[in-house]
């Protein structure tokens, strides 16, 4: 079914006069009531001033109720106090820093490093370092419940794999990266103090 201009030429007519899309899309046949709503929009017909509704009569407009009488003779109100003069710049509020803008990285870059690496402790990052060092570097296609799914590396670039040693019982990760992955809450609330 095609919009030709009779068609749109009826469904306007029908829109004007409060048709519901329903009975719009029922009278045109062959197309459906979303259809319709999608056209309507389309040709900026969706803010409908008031017509008639689907049985054809008009709608009696409500009477405007007037507005209420401002009185003929405002009584004069007190002037306020002026406010007390504000001492001169004793001590001035320091400005706060603006917040740092988010850096937009365009697809198939490398990611600037995250400050949540700052979390994890030099010594935990270290051991992580000396891991990957002799991970199996696996492929996505590679991995198994049994092999250590870490991701290493940018996943947009060719240099990138998962570690691939032996996971711990339960886990997703081997030893090292269990111990970077899950840490207990406490440890994790007193680093951020």
């Amino acid at each position: 079914m095609s919009w030709t201009d009779e068609r749109v030429e009826k469904l306007t007519k029908m829109w004007n006069e409060g048709q519901s899309a329903s009975a719009i899309a029922k009278e045109l046949g062959g197309v459906t009531r979303n259809a319709v709503i999608g056209k309507v929009h389309r040709l900026g017909l969706s803010n409908r001033a008031g017509g008639a509704p689907v049985g054809g009569e008009p709608v009696p407009e409500a009477p405007a109720e007037p507005a209420p009488a401002e009185p003929a003779a405002a009584a004069p109100q007190p002037e306020a106090p002026a406010p007390a003069p504000e001492p001169e710049a004793a001590e001035e509020e320091p400005e706060a820093a603006p917040a740092p803008l988010r850096q937009i990285v365009p697809a198939g870059q490398p990611l600037p490093p995250q400050p949540s690496a700052n979390e994890i402790s030099a010594e935990a990052l270290e051991t992580v370092r000396e891991v990957e060092k002799r991970s199996k570097k696996l492929s996505l296609m590679e991995l198994t419940e049994r092999t250590c799914k870490w991701p290493i590396g940018d996943p947009a670039s060719d240099n990138f794999w998962f570690c691939g040693l032996p996971v711990q019982a339960g886990k997703p990760y081997c030893e090292a990266h269990v111990g970077v992955a899950f840490q207990p809450m406490s440890s994790r609330r007193d680093r951020r103090r």
